[in-house]
C-alpha cells in the first residue's frame, strides 16, 4: 500500500487515504485540542474489502502516537474493533465505546 496518500484534512475534520487521484477512504474526527474521538470511518464502496480502512486507522494511530498530544475516544465501531485486535495502542485511548 505504498502508492497511497495520508492527509488530515483539519478543515474537514477527517483523516483521508487516496489510492493516486481516487479517495478510498476516510476516518471523520471532532478534535477538542486534548482528546479525539474518532466517530466515523467509511470507505468508498467500488474500494471495500481491500483493507483501506484498517490501513487508515493504523496511520491515524501512527500519527496521534508520534504526536503525543491527543488521547483517543474511538467512537465508531470499526475502530473500537481495531484496537480490540491491535493490543499495544491501548495506552492512546482515553475511554472505550459503550454497548
Amino acid at each position: 500500500m505504498s502508492e497511497l496518500i495520508f492527509t488530515d484534512e483539519k478543515d474537514a475534520a477527517r483523516y483521508s487515504l487516496h489510492r493516486g487521484k481516487d479517495l478510498v477512504s476516510i476516518l471523520d474526527y471532532n478534535d477538542d485540542g486534548t482528546t479525539i474521538a474518532l466517530t466515523r470511518a467509511y470507505t468508498i464502496p467500488t474500494f471495500r474489502g481491500s483493507g483501506y480502512a484498517g490501513e487508515l486507522v493504523r496511520r491515524v494511530v501512527s500519527d496521534l502516537e508520534r504526536r503525543g498530544d491527543r488521547r483517543v475516544i474511538p467512537v465508531c465501531w470499526y475502530v473500537a474493533d481495531w484496537f480490540d485486535a491491535n493490543p499495544g495502542h491501548e495506552s492512546l485511548l482515553k475511554e472505550r465505546r459503550t454497548a
